[in-house]
């Protein structure tokens, strides 16, 4: 169902699943991912992750995803997309899955083990992040990497429009709101010409 979905070809499907697996048999040591969401997760993570490979295309472009976790969306971009996939987790035991997880899938993978605030800045062509911070601090930690074309593509859940009310107190930005394709609640925030309007 997945492939049929995505369009997927069958070696990048095997990566995946691979990665899946391997997710599986680390969850047992390290909690990765909501243990009530493994039975859906190809829905809940995969999918959710996959859609975003729409917004990225098959140019070669670069990603940087905040708060990695488990490797989502990032892992599953890494394998979708010709991207260069920078992803930054701080908690060392995800890191050591990481690492493995990038062994599995392959393609152009850094991770940085440390937190997103100590990350020496550079301009990606897209800036990621699922469940990781409600958007005003997901706007802070990308400030530093904020390029006059970054499109940032966050994954939010029902209170997306709090949280945008928020974050224009602060933010200019161009945003579209796209319906999740895996959570009828869930939406994708596009965000372009962003720029901070806050004050210091």
């Amino acid at each position: 169902e997945f492939q049929t979905l995505t369009g997927i070809a069958d070696d990048d499907l095997r990566r995946l699943e691979a990665y899946v697996e391997a997710l599986k048999k680390w969850q047992k040591a390290i909690n990765l991912i909501g243990p009530k969401t493994i039975p859906d997760i190809w829905r809940r993570h995969v999918f959710d992750s996959a859609q975003l490979a729409d917004f990225i295309g098959n140019e070669k472009a670069t990603i940087l995803d905040l708060g990695s976790g488990a490797g989502f969306p990032a892992i599953v971009l890494a394998v979708m997309t010709r991207a260069q996939v920078h992803l930054v987790e701080s908690d060392g035991r995800k890191c050591a899955f990481l690492a493995e997880a990038k062994r599995i899938v392959g393609g152009e993978i850094t991770i940085h083990p440390r937190r997103i605030e100590k990350m020496n800045p550079f301009q990606p062509d897209f800036i990621t992040a699922r469940a990781c911070a409600p958007l005003p601090k997901l706007l802070d930690l990308s400030r530093p990497f904020l390029g006059k074309k970054t499109v940032c593509l966050f994954q939010k859940g029902q209170n997306v429009d709090k949280e945008l009310t928020e974050a224009t107190k602060s933010w200019n930005m161009r945003v579209e709101h796209h319906k999740s394709r895996s959570d009828l609640s869930g939406v994708i925030l596009k965000l372009e010409g962003i720029s901070y309007d806050g004050g210091e």
